[in-house]
């Protein structure tokens, strides 16, 4: 049996944590985990697999298991680096290390799979370095554009797709900025391949936007059932804190649970019946391979009922209130005449929280876009969050309007699909990726940075012989990818789009990412510390 040792860093750690198992691994005949930076004990007879970033740290960690043959840690090493190694670090590991290295490659994975169809590049501070007015124009702002353009071209080298890079024209807007550098990267990346070939441009699109794009999604109270446990209850990396039978336990939300991965897009009511209903079958049956799918229904019915009480207490109120906001009509499609009557009632209730609050005003605001400072004054002098003030007025460096008003973008037609009343809002990144998809995006404003790929310029020149518009309109799509980047973060109904936009439209696959991943609390102290100095901004990295 060969046994190997894998050693990484950090960011590696957590990136193969995402994406497999100590089981899979042992499968795989890899029998000990280590970490680089620590001291270990040699295991002269084992080969070595280094899985690591390519940084002086890490690099270092591996010079040292090889800095004289006769005490080599280890038999032999195989490196591969997570991205493209700088020649001074090369050099110094060829000229110390260079005998004991049996391969030495650059795997391009800098990206983390958060979901089957959802990456982020795990930087929650990049929020803070792309908005916040105290680095405006500073290289620690270029430093962060540069690593995000970086990472997101090993996300598509990893899919193998050279997409179109188009952006919402806005001015100021780091959207442009950085799907300019993406493209520039991707040039450089595609440049040649081993026949010299320069690789054309796939049958996909990468579409980046700044997060300010719709503020709405990220403060309003979602019901489908995934964004509506990590709004309301205190999930923390993934893992969720329950008691049954009298004990504490925990259970992770992750791919590998089949019936998580079922209902997660579910509305709350849909995954309640679907629970219960399923968990009266296996107990019907009460055989024990039916444990397993018993333990995990126990589990959802948990988190399905902790939902629910939280919701009972206080959030089924808001909701109404936030969807007549958000939408600007009423359940029965009655026009919102006055949105201060309908804000009002929520900022005079004792039972709702100032996080619920401010969700509430920010709602209003956006609805009216933007309000008079007078007004904003009085609401917040009202509702005593003068410390949290922040949090509404920090918006502009979104380029919100929270003080002016400008007009609002026309939306979709959605009057005859089927909703519950409280759930009426749709995450206004679905109306982009089905118009992207329909090739229906205005290319003014929405206009490519690189040349437009064939699949999605509308003229159907993918096809070599001249056919009948209906196939080509097929083939137009078939295996085509979309590819959509927030900077700044995303919402878990963001996340859901995705799914439900691939689901309905077979021929094209949505991916989305983002810098990281957002919980409407969270992103309210993330704007709050927008105009704090820097070293006073402690970033919780999850």
């Amino acid at each position: 049996c060969k046994m190997i040792v894998i050693l990484l860093d950090d960011y590696t750690t957590k990136l193969l944590s995402l994406c497999c198992k100590m089981s899979d691994l042992l499968a795989e005949g890899i029998t000990v985990v280590e970490n680089v930076y620590k001291n270990r004990e040699p295991v002269p007879h084992m080969k070595a697999i280094y899985f690591i970033t390519p940084t002086k740290k890490s690099v270092d960690g591996l010079i040292d298991d090889f800095i004289s043959k006769s005490s080599s840690r280890y038999k032999a090493a195989y490196v591969y680096f997570t991205d493209t190694c700088p020649d001074n670090l090369f050099n110094k590991i060829k000229s110390s290390c260079a005998r004991s290295i049996r391969r030495c490659k650059e795997i391009s994975v800098s990206f983390f799979p958060y979901e089957s169809q959802v990456f982020t590049l795990n930087v929650p501070d990049a929020f803070y370095c792309c908005y916040s007015p105290t680095l405006e124009n500073t290289k620690d702002k270029d430093a962060v554009m540069e690593a995000m353009a970086e990472q997101i071209v090993t996300l598509c080298a990893t899919l193998e797709e050279n997409p179109g890079v188009r952006c919402k024209s806005t001015p100021l807007g780091n959207a442009s900025r950085l799907a300019q550098l993406v493209e520039k990267k991707l040039e450089n990346y595609y440049k040649t391949d081993e026949q010299s070939q320069i690789k054309a441009k796939t049958h996909s699109q990468l579409i980046v936007i700044d997060r300010g794009f719709d503020p709405v999604s990220t403060v309003l109270h979602e019901l489908t059932f995934q964004a509506m446990a990590y709004d309301l209850l205190p999930i923390e990396n993934d893992t969720y804190k329950y008691k049954a039978d009298g004990k504490e336990k925990e259970a992770i939300l992750e791919e590998d649970d089949e019936l998580w991965v079922k209902i997660r897009h579910k509305h709350i009511a849909d995954v309640i019946e679907y629970l219960t209903l399923s968990s009266l079958a296996h107990l019907m049956k009460k055989m024990p391979q039916y444990r397993k799918e018993i333990t995990r229904q126990v589990v959802h019915l948990n988190i399905a009922e902790d939902c629910m009480s939280k919701f009972k207490a206080n959030t089924e109120r808001l909701c109404k209130t936030e969807q007549d906001l958000a939408l600007g009509t009423d359940a029965e499609g009655q026009k919102v005449k006055d949105s201060m009557r309908v804000l009002f009632p929520v900022l005079l209730n004792k039972s709702h929280d100032s996080y619920d609050k401010i969700r509430a005003i920010l709602l209003y605001i956006f609805s009216t876009n933007g309000t008079t400072q007078e007004n904003l004054d009085k609401l917040i002098q009202n509702v005593q969050i003068e410390s949290d003030s922040d949090m509404i007025r920090n918006w502009e460096y979104l380029h919100v309007p929270i003080i002016s008003s400008q007009q609002k973008q026309p939306r979709r037609d959605r009057s005859s699909e089927e909703t519950f009343q409280l759930s009426r809002w749709t995450p206004l990144i679905k109306d982009v990726m089905e118009d992207a998809i329909e090739n229906k995006l205005d290319s003014k404003e929405w206009p490519y940075c690189s040349q437009c790929p064939p699949t999605w310029n509308g003229s159907g020149i993918v096809s070599a012989r001249q056919k009948p518009k209906a196939s080509y309109q097929d083939e137009r799509r078939s295996n085509a990818r979309l590819i959509l980047f927030v900077i700044g973060g995303i919402t878990y109904s963001e996340m859901r789009c995705a799914y439900e936009v691939s689901q309905a439209y077979k021929s094209c696959e949505v991916i989305i990412g983002s810098t990281h991943v957002l919980t409407p609390r969270r992103l309210l102290d993330e704007i709050k510390s927008l105009n704090k100095p820097k070293d006073m901004v402690c970033i919780k990295d999850e």
